[in-house]
């Protein structure tokens, strides 16, 4: 196990098992030192735990742990394509997508959720720029999504 699955674990969390695709997209992409990967629903055994708006069906609170587990599933896809999250150089950014009553505003709050656990996993190698955008609806009535982009050790042949 890698140290930031050991971290993983220390938080009492586990690295699921990469969310498959929803529709006609691949999790997660590398392209030379950079892994990008699709928007991260807050699946939890291929089912979403709660759905809903922002600051109507889902209080802010809810929605920053779910915003965490859509963090904890785009470490996930990384992995899937990299094979070891120890090789994370950073985060280099972060989006996030809240589904908001018309009145909610704390979208960055929500997102926080998402931040604040990839710095507890990565330290300062979870340290990134991020969007926290508002949107009237997400797939499957999802309450937040978040994508994330990271730079990763690339090794060079001798």
């Amino acid at each position: 196990m890698s140290a930031a699955e050991d971290k993983i674990a220390a938080l009492g969390l586990k690295l699921p098992q990469v969310v498959p695709p929803l529709a006609a997209y691949q999790p997660a992409v590398r392209s030379g030192a950079y892994v990008y990967t699709s928007g991260q629903l807050p699946m939890v055994d291929g089912a979403l735990p709660v759905t809903g708006k922002v600051g109507a069906e889902v209080s802010a609170e809810r929605a920053q742990e779910l915003a965490a587990t859509c963090a904890l599933n785009a470490l996930a896809a990384v992995k899937s394509v990299i094979g070891d999250l120890d090789k994370i150089q950073r985060v280099v950014k972060v989006v996030g997508f809240v589904a908001s009553a018309p009145d909610f505003t704390g979208q960055p709050g929500v997102l926080n959720g998402a931040s604040e656990l990839l710095g507890e996993i990565l330290g300062d190698k979870g340290v990134h720029a991020r969007s926290a955008v508002g949107v009237a609806v997400l797939p499957l009535d999802a309450p937040v999504e978040v994508e994330i982009q990271v730079e990763i050790q690339v090794e060079i042949a001798e």
